[in-house]
């Protein structure tokens, strides 16, 4: 698709926020058009998906989890992320499906290439261009939660070990792909990171910058 795919990364707490936002403030400031999006809640269905799964009180079985999450990609990507591709545009979207491997394959302990398996049919086998892996020891990230959070959603509110897990899994994935992950320090200054995660993008931009 002559559009650019591009996902950010990693545990709750490590600033993905922050560096979508300065990136695409520097991709439309060049002339690109960017749709930005997240998962689980890029579309209206998703929304709902998105409040049941993060934010719905009681136990849920960890099988039900993923396919929720699962079924929230399969219609996000569908209705959303590729015709954005299909149009020429640059998508930049908030987590993918190495946070599926990650949170429920690894810290649900699913199996991730069980979940790695239902997320691509989900997703009908589309990988990002580029993923941008934002890196940050758990208990790190933990304290800038407590200093921003008065509210954890389900998968934030687990102990050390399961988020250990996620961390684990998320860079077992970027050294199997490098060609696609790039791992940033997330404890470097913001506009450091912003300017590793532009000179990884760059090359892959439709159109020059």
């Amino acid at each position: 698709m002559p559009g650019l795919f591009i996902t950010l990364e990693g545990g709750d707490g490590v600033g993905k926020t922050t560096q979508s936002q300065l990136l695409v403030q520097w991709l439309e400031e060049a002339g690109h058009t960017v749709v930005v999006t997240r998962e689980p809640g890029g579309t209206d269905l998703g929304l709902e998906l998105r409040e049941i799964v993060l934010h719905r009180r009681g136990e849920m079985d960890p099988r039900a989890e993923a396919l929720i999450y699962a079924a929230d990609r399969a219609h996000h990507i569908a209705t959303l992320v590729k015709p954005a591709l299909e149009r020429g545009e640059i998508v930049v979207q908030d987590r993918y499906i190495d946070s599926s491997e990650a949170y429920q394959g690894a810290g649900r302990v699913l199996g991730s290439d069980e979940v790695r398996d239902l997320s691509l049919w989900a997703a009908q086998n589309l990988l990002p261009d580029v993923t941008v892996l934002l890196d940050l020891d758990p208990v790190d990230s933990r304290k800038r939660l407590d200093s921003a959070r008065t509210r954890y959603d389900r998968l934030e509110a687990e102990k050390h070990d399961f988020h250990a897990r996620v961390r684990e899994a998320f860079l077992e994935r970027a050294a199997q792909e490098p060609d696609r992950i790039l791992v940033v320090d997330a404890a470097r200054d913001r506009d450091e990171i912003a300017t590793v995660i532009r000179e990884r993008i760059h090359n892959h931009l439709p159109h020059p910058a």
